[in-house]
């Protein structure tokens, strides 16, 4: 883009601006929202609940149904996006 080009979308910078933090904020959302950590760490947490008693089996159960599945969406995007399966 040459100068006349740069001088006459001036007045869009802002929009672009704008948009570009947008996209970061959207991309590490994303990062944050398809991170396993956090859903291992809490599968973890779990199974001491469970063996230490502070949980019912039955509670337990689904409470882990619900975090694989979370785990297998994960997976499922990391693939999509070409990532891999993760850590």
């Amino acid at each position: 883009m040459g100068l006349v080009g740069t001088i006459v979308t001036l007045p869009f910078a802002p929009v672009r601006g704008v948009g570009w933090v947008l996209d970061k904020v959207r991309q590490t959302a994303e990062e944050e929202y398809y991170d396993p950590a956090p859903i291992q760490e809490e599968l973890v947490n779990l199974e001491r609940a469970r063996s230490e008693g502070r949980i019912d089996e039955e509670e337990a159960t689904r409470r882990e149904d619900e975090l694989l599945r979370r785990l297998q969406e994960i997976s499922a995007y990391r693939a999509q996006q070409g990532a891999g399966p993760g850590p």
